[in-house]
């Protein structure tokens, strides 16, 4: 997995709208399935992991576990985020492609 790539993909998904960030915000999208892909910090409290965790599971949305919360707050330019979900299917299917190198 290139961090660094994933990282600079995240803040372009940022720029064009096509990413979420928030624990609610995930949540919503999740259920209304309209998440492709989502980033949980690994630092993310157990309460947070739960949710995000089985929403995902349940809805069949891939989750991705294995960034920092500075990292995921650094690539977006937004503070302290834990959950961040990414809205747009080809920033979804671009991003799969970088974690699966």
């Amino acid at each position: 997995m290139n961090k660094s790539k994933i990282l600079s993909t995240l803040g372009l998904a940022m720029r064009a709208q096509k990413l979420i960030s928030g624990e609610e915000f995930s949540i919503e999208l999740i259920r209304k399935q309209r998440a492709y892909l989502v980033f949980l910090a690994s630092d993310a409290g157990k309460s947070t992991t739960k949710r995000i965790t089985d929403k995902a599971r349940f809805y069949n949305v891939k989750l991705i576990h294995e960034l920092t919360s500075a990292e995921i707050s650094q690539a977006i330019g937004k503070r302290n985020r834990k959950v961040i979900t990414i809205t747009g299917k080809d920033f979804a299917d671009l991003l799969e492609s970088i974690i699966n190198e």
